[in-house]
């Protein structure tokens, strides 16, 4: 795979308002609408890396938009286009070269402040927090479960959405003070619904989809859609079905390959990041790609 392209690592448009430079998206305000270009930027551990993944922004773009299609079927989201020449705007036509196959045109919407995670394996935090309490988000799990071992059924464990520093876990009965009941069983029972959907298709490709997480908005007539990325790398963990195991890690699609190499050099997790070695780098993009290509059956190269 040639990795020679340089990863774009920020954008600048000064004709249009910039709304947010997140960890990884650019953000415009385009009238009612909003352009999000995915960057390749990486982030572990709430940190971002001095270092681009080649075609990680259009992996991510791909990806969400791959989903937002195949699930709009049972839940309507915030995508307009994808296609830069659908955009009707001369100013991103300027800027084709860097945005297309990175962007989309979305709805703007008002953000609900939850971060919707439906975990279907146990991994990551949720298996830390097992460990300790047997419990993740105060649901009370069997005793004796090993590390990623699929759940007797998915569930919901909601994080708050910080905007600096780390999102944390919280029960269930925080998202209904939060937000108010109607609107937290909701945000429940549609993300468990875009899971369940998406972990069957994903299965009968060979990738075993074990844990994400989604954000919603409220629509000027009050409909509650989907947001932000769906289901790529950067919001889920992936694994390969093949060679699955309970108790340990999993080989993984996704950004815990990055993780992994950051635990093993013993890095604080406070910025300044590491800088990532050439090969972590390929070995990541290639990961992204495959993922795209095993998921979606279409190649970005």
């Amino acid at each position: 795979m040639n990795t020679e392209i340089p990863p774009l690592l920020t954008t600048n448009i000064p004709q249009l308002k910039l709304c947010n430079r997140g960890k990884v998206r650019d953000i415009y305000e385009i009238n009612d609408s909003l352009l999000i270009v995915a960057t390749d930027r990486i982030s572990a551990f709430d940190v971002v890396l001095p270092n681009g993944i080649p075609y990680k922004g259009k992996v991510l773009t791909g990806f969400s938009e791959f989903w937002f299609q195949y699930t709009s079927g049972i839940i309507e989201n915030h995508l307009i286009t994808t296609r830069i020449e659908h955009m009707n705007n001369s100013i991103i036509t300027q800027h084709k070269d860097m945005l297309d196959g990175r962007s989309m045109l979305v709805k703007k919407v008002e953000v609900i402040p939850v971060e919707c995670v439906i975990r279907g394996y146990l991994a990551g935090s949720g298996w830390k927090e097992y460990q300790n309490t047997q419990s993740i988000c105060g649901i009370k799990l069997p005793p004796g479960l090993k590390e990623s071992e699929k759940l007797p059924e998915p569930i919901f464990t909601p994080s708050t959405k910080a905007t600096t520093g780390h999102d944390e876990n919280i029960p269930f009965s925080k998202v209904v003070d939060s937000i108010g009941k109607k609107l937290a069983e909701e945000l429940k029972e549609k993300s468990m619904n875009v899971y369940l959907k998406a972990s069957d298709y994903a299965q009968n490709k060979g990738i075993i989809i074990c844990d994400t997480k989604f954000e919603w908005g409220i629509t000027k007539d009050n409909k509650t859609i989907l947001i932000d990325e769906a289901l790529t790398p950067d919001s889920s963990r992936f694994w390969p079905r093949e060679g699955y195991e309970p108790g340990k890690p999993q080989h993984s699609y996704d950004k815990q390959f990055i993780r992994d190499y950051l635990e093993s050099i013993h890095w604080d997790k406070k910025p300044p990041a590491p800088t990532l070695p050439p090969d972590i780098i390929q070995k990541t993009s290639e990961k992204y790609l495959n993922a795209y290509k095993t998921l979606t059956g279409k190649r970005l190269l």
